[in-house]
């Protein structure tokens, strides 16, 4: 199942974190596109920040390990977490939780085989199902 296919999918559940993965999912998907580099560049800044082997398993074909949201404010920067949060109608704390869930996903599905598809990414990021959603749950 696909991250869009499980955020869509969990909303009839009530669940408040998936509601707030709505959000914060389209402005993500905005900031992964833009980043210098794209999927690559951010992949890299993971590595230069020590988490190469975190980022290896998101590539790779075994499961994801985890990352912190400590450890994403380290390598993401307060920059970009600030739009993530003004994009997406979240605080910090709820941006850097929600981003340890669903950026190992995220990486995962936008590299089959080891190598980034920004076509996946891109589709994803202009389903008008997530469009909806994501102005169903923006909190602005």
């Amino acid at each position: 199942m696909g991250l869009l296919d499980t955020v869509v999918s969990a909303l009839g559940s009530g669940n408040g974190q998936t509601s707030e993965q709505a959000a914060l999912l389209p402005a993500l998907i905005e900031q992964v596109k833009s980043y210098p580099g794209g999927i690559p560049g951010l992949l890299e800044q993971f590595r230069t920040g020590g988490l190469g082997a975190v980022v290896a398993s998101w590539i790779g074909s075994g499961p994801n390990l985890p990352v912190s949201g400590d450890q994403l404010q380290s390598v993401l920067g307060s920059d970009m977490l600030g739009s993530l949060a003004k994009s997406s109608g979240l605080d910090l704390s709820s941006v850097l939780g929600n981003l340890s869930t669903m950026l190992p996903d995220l990486v995962d599905k936008a590299t089959p085989n080891g190598e980034a598809d920004l076509e996946k990414l891109e589709s994803l990021g202009s389903s008008p199902v997530l469009g909806a959603l994501a102005g169903m749950f923006a909190k602005r």
